[in-house]
């Protein structure tokens, strides 16, 4: 049984509003078996995708290999526009050594509501996959319901955004604060299917045979980071 510990602790600072919430990077970001693009650091698989539409977005030029630069370009895109990373797997047992969310088992969560507590400048919590199993929206669905919390649905259109009020104490007061999910589809190939089955990209793809699913995530993806 392999020991998948996420090799990275959360990106968060005094002045984050977003928050990036996915499972775990694959196992070899962990055992430090980087392939020649990946970048050590959150999302740095160059088969995740996530920083490949970043860098499209917003046109950064950023470096794809192993380097300090490449790290350091990605902090530095995380801190101007006030986005933080904290996936919500800290740690979890594979039979088989892959990157799958099914083949996680025996899975510690991080406390995420404690993160939120400790940040209250954080507004918005953006999922990289939907409520399919072992995904960052079902592992924070559990997490809220040790709180006593759930989600309520805001918007079904995809990618589907939900809210829920989380409580503090202001000045000995108690009040809450609501804080909005986003569901992004992942950006690994696997949601390529998903994204197929689509009906605004099946219109936007009519419209113009090269539109494709890298595209589709870019268009999604623009609205929110």
């Amino acid at each position: 049984m392999f020991l998948h510990q996420h090799p990275y602790p959360p990106f968060i600072q005094d002045d984050t509003k977003k928050l990036i919430v996915g499972t775990l990077p694959p196992p070899r970001f962990s055992t430090g078996e980087l392939l020649e693009k990946d970048v050590d650091f959150c999302y740095g698989s160059y088969y995740n995708s996530l920083w490949l539409f970043i860098d499209k977005i917003h046109d950064l030029n950023l470096r794809f290999d192993n380097s300090q630069e490449a790290v350091d370009q990605r902090k530095e895109f995380l801190i101007a526009h006030h986005i933080g990373v904290c996936d919500i797997v800290e740690s979890a047992e594979r039979e088989k050594i892959d990157a799958s969310d099914l083949g996680m088992q025996n899975i510690e969560l991080r406390n995420i509501i404690g993160y939120l507590k400790q940040y209250p400048s954080i507004e918005t919590l953006l999922f990289t996959g939907g409520n399919s199993k072992n995904g960052p929206e079902y592992f924070f669905r559990k997490h809220l319901k040790e709180y006593g919390l759930k989600l309520n649905l805001v918007s079904n259109e995809v990618p589907r955004i939900h809210a829920f009020q989380l409580p503090v104490t202001s000045g000995g007061v108690k009040t809450s604060r609501t804080i909005t999910t986003v569901s992004l589809t992942s950006g690994s190939g696997a949601a390529n299917i998903s994204i197929s089955r689509n009906p605004l990209y099946q219109q936007l793809k009519a419209k113009n045979p090269d539109f494709n699913t890298f595209d589709f995530r870019v268009m999604q993806y623009r609205e929110f980071i």
